[in-house]
């Protein structure tokens, strides 16, 4: 998912154990790299690694398109010199806060935003914005509770505390909005795909 930015719903193939079991991943990148060369680093490695070979397929789907309010965005830029997680969580899990979100963004650029918003949405989020470079904002929301979880539920125990902002309306606040869309959306096939080995 982070190697090719997509969600789990875009993927499809494989054997059972790829979607389930779990692995330590330790690597360094030989010198200071953007995102974008993280990325292509990361796919290097899961070809190497797990012989993994994937096809790219467009189909028509539902998604979000990421655009600039009309009021314009409230951004500020940030150069970025290397690659390092754009996302920091800001709000550490207490009990009743499982669905509270609060992301200080470093340099982060807005197709990675457009990404890391799809995992909340679950749907796909395409950056539609025409913002070119990184920035720094902060984002606070409570995500919408899954099917089957009424309000009021509880957690050990303990309610889900649903109040505060819904994530359109913290990303109003920073002049960006969702608009569901329907059109091209990619998907990933895996063909293949072996065990790692142990260094």
């Amino acid at each position: 998912m982070d190697a090719y930015r997509v969600n789990r719903d875009q993927i499809s193939g494989g054997p059972v154990w790829f979607g389930s079991d779990l692995y330590n991943l330790n690597a360094k990148a030989e010198r200071p790299a953007t995102l974008d060369e993280m990325r292509t680093m990361l796919q290097n490695l899961l070809t190497d690694r797990l012989k993994l070979h994937v096809t790219r397929e467009t189909r028509d789907g539902n998604f979000y398109a990421l655009v600039v309010d009309k009021g314009g965005a409230k951004l500020e830029l940030h150069e970025t010199s290397s690659a390092s997680e754009p996302f920091a969580d800001t709000k550490e899990p207490r009990p009743g806060q499982e669905f509270k979100i609060a992301w200080h963004a470093t340099s982060a650029p807005m197709d990675y935003l457009a990404w890391r918003l799809s995992q909340i949405v679950n749907l796909p989020v395409m950056d539609r914005t025409g913002l070119k470079g990184a920035y720094d904002f902060d984002l606070a929301f409570t995500r919408q509770l899954p099917p089957g979880i009424p309000e009021g539920a509880l957690i050990n125990g303990v309610a889900i505390d649903t109040s505060g902002l819904t994530v359109f309306e913290a990303l109003a606040r920073l002049g960006l909005r969702l608009e569901r869309q329907k059109g091209p959306v990619d998907f990933l096939r895996i063909d293949r795909v072996e065990r790692p080995t142990e260094n």
